[in-house]
């Protein structure tokens, strides 16, 4: 399914095929390693090596894996993943604590995970979306564990059908290749993909509140609360409260001004009552009282 001008294994869906009907473990793994795909052993029933050096020990060497597999004729079969394979697979896990699904799906929505070249159900109810490597291109491994997608690129390694594994229910599972494209499969962007499932935080700056100056207008607090990032929000709604308190504007002239604005940021009207309250109660308790009924509020022209 590869195309490139360096020597890949020969990954086909005749292959892939081959895996589903193979008489044994041995005989599954002896294909792969003659296509040119490296392969080594793992636990029966499980994903930890039986070599020393694990995905490292790979090999294509059928005089070796006979050996390994005559020696252990119910190991899983793994292989490395990235360049060594010409596979990076992206790793759609479920969980007790939650599936992947939802965020493969919202992926796929973008555009970000197309191309596949086939796809692998996992004995868990998961799945393995497999493309073919970017020649040239240094695709790491990562994990997303909110979203409970990984990629398997670099460095790691993922187990091939036909082995199995045990569920916690103590039922026995394959992996089992559910589909093969009919297109030309391509890469996958996993740069791209990662800070799609988990976007960089905002990095603060170092200095994340204007002066407190006697030119810091209600006008000037308000445009500048409106332009609060999430998660600066309240804190910024709450020191430009403060300041309106230090200039004597009471609290509806408050709420009145940097109310609206808090929500054009995001706040909820509860949310941005709630903050403002605790500024006038926090920097001057004496100023907790509202106007009386009829008073006129302050302008946002200020005092």
């Amino acid at each position: 399914m590869n195309s490139s001008t360096r020597e890949l294994p020969a990954w086909s869906p005749d292959l892939l095929a081959s895996l589903a009907v193979a008489p044994n473990l041995g005989t599954a793994a002896r294909d792969l390693a003659g296509a040119g795909v490296p392969v080594f052993p793992c636990v029966p029933l499980g994903k930890q090596p039986l070599t020393r050096r694990g995905f490292l020990d790979a090999s294509t060497d059928l005089g070796r894996v006979a050996d390994w597999w005559g020696r252990w004729p119910g190991a899983n079969i793994a292989m490395p993943t990235g360049a060594p394979s010409g596979i990076v697979v992206v790793d759609v896990d479920v969980h007790a604590s939650g599936s992947g699904f939802d965020a493969f799906e919202r992926a796929r929505t973008a555009g970000l995970v197309d191309g596949w070249a086939w796809m692998v159900r996992t004995p868990s109810g998961g799945l393995h979306a497999c493309y073919p490597s970017k020649p040239g291109v240094d695709q790491r491994c990562w994990q997303v564990p909110s979203q409970h997608v990984d990629c398997r690129g670099d460095g790691g390694y993922v187990v091939l059908p036909p082995s199995r594994a045990t569920l916690p229910s103590g039922a026995i599972a394959e992996y089992r290749v559910v589909s093969i494209t009919d297109h030309q499969p391509g890469p996958i962007d996993t740069t791209a993909l990662r800070r799609f499932l988990d976007p960089p935080r905002a990095t603060p700056t170092t200095r994340t509140l204007p002066p407190a100056t006697a030119s810091s207008s209600p006008e000037r607090l308000a445009a500048w609360v409106a332009t609060r990032p999430e998660g600066a929000r309240n804190q910024g709604l709450f020191w430009a409260a403060c300041r309106m308190v230090e200039a004597g504007h009471n609290f509806d002239a408050s709420l009145a001004v940097l109310g609206d604005a808090a929500r054009a940021a995001g706040l909820t009207e509860r949310e941005a009552e709630t903050t403002i309250r605790s500024a006038y109660r926090t920097t001057s308790p004496s100023l907790q009282r509202t106007p009386t009924a009829g008073a006129t509020p302050m302008g946002v022209t200020g005092p």
